[in-house]
């Protein structure tokens, strides 16, 4: 496989009818991609109920939520499913406004992957990136294994921008970027979810 084929800072778009549910109409930022295999984050499906001042109690970064004194021009912090793997651990994509040496990734010139406590806890101090989505857990796949997806047509590839990874209505990302695509690819993005995968 040639460099270039490589996806990183790409999204990925689940078609309709992906025979994994754990994927059902998910938008993924690829991370890392190389012949070692792939690592991206979903970046739609909210985590539920998780409260990101909550979390930061739970994990003892913080005593109480007042203490909690994020930059004023910094947006609210999404906590998201990131991904099937290792879901017990807080991935941050954020804005490359902020960089943690030895810690922090570099995907594009926007874009960067934060995965230690340091960035949760300047954050919580205001000191943190001006954008951030929290995910827990990621999306892997061994070597060969995306490419083999690919193949099958189970995914779209889409070049990312920054406003599709921090989007405040993260729910309704996958239509949006299908109806950016347009032509057969906005047809999709009106189908309506799969009740089966629910």
């Amino acid at each position: 496989m040639k460099t270039s084929a490589f996806l990183d800072s790409r999204m990925l778009i689940a078609m309709p009818g992906m025979s994994d549910p754990r994927f059902d109409r998910s938008l993924i930022y690829v991370c890392a991609h190389s012949e070692n295999g792939a690592m991206g984050i979903i970046v739609n499906h909210p985590a539920g109920s998780i409260d990101f001042p909550q979390l930061l109690m739970q994990l003892d970064i913080i005593k109480s939520a007042d203490q909690i004194k994020v930059a004023e021009n910094a947006e609210p912090m999404q906590v998201l499913k990131g991904g099937p793997v290792d879901t017990g651990r807080g991935f941050v994509l954020h804005s490359s406004d902020f960089f943690l040496q030895d810690a922090t990734l570099r995907i594009d010139e926007d874009i960067c992957l934060t995965a230690t406590v340091d960035i949760l806890k300047a954050i919580a101090k205001g000191a943190g990136p001006r954008h951030a989505i929290l995910a827990l857990g990621y999306a892997g796949w061994a070597p060969g294994q995306l490419e083999a997806e690919l193949e099958e047509g189970s995914w779209i590839v889409e070049p990312a921008e920054p406003d599709d990874v921090f989007t405040p209505e993260p729910e309704s990302l996958w239509s949006a970027v299908l109806r950016r695509k347009g032509g057969p690819f906005a047809l999709l993005a009106s189908m309506p979810p799969d009740p089966t995968l629910n």
